[in-house]
């Protein structure tokens, strides 16, 4: 590293000012700060506050968080596959196919974003900031593995530039830029991203009987077949009806994306991130709260296998875990009064269930019902901050 600290110092003259490379300083400056710690303080003037967090630790911790969904997932996207082929799917083997699909995957979204960002820095004249080191990562997990590269290089540089960079930059966006990729992939190439392409297959074909469906898939065809009385009796009629019990659901050994199938490994990223104060856990807990409550109205209701299907089961199926955990509690597009979270977390849980259950054309309503909460967030913001200021007047006034 002493070596590359020393390199990095000769060739700094040609991007400062008056460098022949001048124009390019901030490309080099952002690659600079992601290697080291960048060597400059903060303004001299104004009020300062010392503290040893900045924003490239906060992003490298929530990268932190985000490994333990990342391993599962590069693990089981090659435990589905053997499984699929009828083949034993060891541990190592299951991991190696796991590392040759998704890390390509992970390549691309970093290379793609961070060219449009590099872009825009060199444009635009200011640093880079180190919020696509989430959203690099981000991008991919929320993904099938079996997504042409091509598509997952699209997606990431529309989200970049219409979900961020037009409305400023890093702070200043209004949706969850990686959400914003998603949407745009399920909108634009539907084929791609629902379906049987959770699994991949490879060159072979998988075994007679075999479906690669998700819960919510099942859950969504229990709605509509006739004669079928729970959603639970079509989980345990489906090929290795063993794979959807509850247990199953929770651990995440499913088809599913690359990243959201496993609900342990997102609450310990929850953890994570919570404990080192990262994480806002008031939206966590209202997002699982109004999907539960939203479940059991259902349940109350009944009117078909989907409404009746147990509450907790909106809890572990599907990527409502992840998405609360890592896409809900977004710093900038999230709530930030403390009484605008419950509210913004809870509508979450509330709408996704809903999605699910009446809109059979969107059968995970977690991803719609986070953007369209980012927009609402500035609005219960303001109408928690009013009714705040009411209060006060009210009391000072008395």
């Amino acid at each position: 590293m002493k070596a590359l600290r020393e390199f990095l110092d000769k060739q700094r003259p040609h991007f400062e000012k008056g460098g022949k490379l001048e124009k390019y300083y901030y490309g080099f400056e952002a690659a600079e700060t992601f290697l080291f710690t960048p060597n400059h303080t903060t303004a001299a003037k104004g009020v300062q506050i010392r503290d040893a967090v900045d924003l490239k630790r906060m992003m490298m911790t929530v990268v932190i968080a985000m490994i333990p969904p990342l391993l599962f997932g590069i693990w089981n996207t090659g435990y589905q596959h053997y499984l699929a082929v009828g083949e034993d799917p060891e541990f190592w083997k299951s991991v190696g196919l796991g590392l040759q699909l998704v890390l390509p995957i992970i390549i691309v979204s970093y290379a793609a974003g961070g060219a449009v960002e590099g872009l825009f820095a060199i444009v635009r004249k200011h640093p880079i900031n180190e919020g696509f080191l989430v959203t690099g990562m981000l991008i991919p997990l929320i993904l099938p593995a079996t997504i042409p590269l091509w598509q997952v290089a699209l997606a990431t540089v529309f989200a970049v530039v219409i979900a961020k960079e037009v409305f400023g930059g890093t702070g200043m966006n209004v949706l969850n830029v990686a959400m914003t990729a998603r949407a745009f992939l399920y909108f634009a190439y539907p084929s791609d991203m629902a379906g049987d392409v959770w699994v991949y297959y490879g060159d072979k074909q998988a075994v007679e009987g075999y479906t690669g469906a998700t819960p919510l898939a099942l859950a969504q065809e229990a709605n509509l077949a006739e004669g079928v009385t729970t959603v639970q009796s079509t989980f345990q009629s489906s090929w290795f009806g063993d794979m959807y019990e509850p247990w199953h659901l929770f651990f995440g050994d499913i088809p599913g994306s690359i990243g959201e199938t496993s609900v342990l490994m997102c609450l310990i990223g929850s953890a994570i991130l919570i404990a080192t104060g990262v994480g806002y856990w008031k939206i966590q807990v209202s997002v699982f709260a109004g999907a539960f409550a939203m479940g059991l109205l259902n349940n109350a209701i009944g009117l078909n296998p989907f409404m009746e299907m147990p509450a907790y089961y909106h809890l572990i199926i599907g990527s409502l875990a992840f998405g609360t955990v890592y896409m809900a509690t977004d710093p900038v597009s999230a709530a930030h009064t403390e009484t605008g979270k419950w509210i913004y977390g809870f509508l979450i849980g509330v709408i996704t269930v809903i999605i699910r259950v009446f809109n059979p054309a969107y059968p995970e309503g977690v991803m719609l019902a986070v953007l369209l909460m980012n927009v609402f967030a500035p609005l219960i913001d303001f109408y928690v901050v009013n009714a705040n200021k009411k209060r006060r007047i009210s009391r000072a006034t008395v």
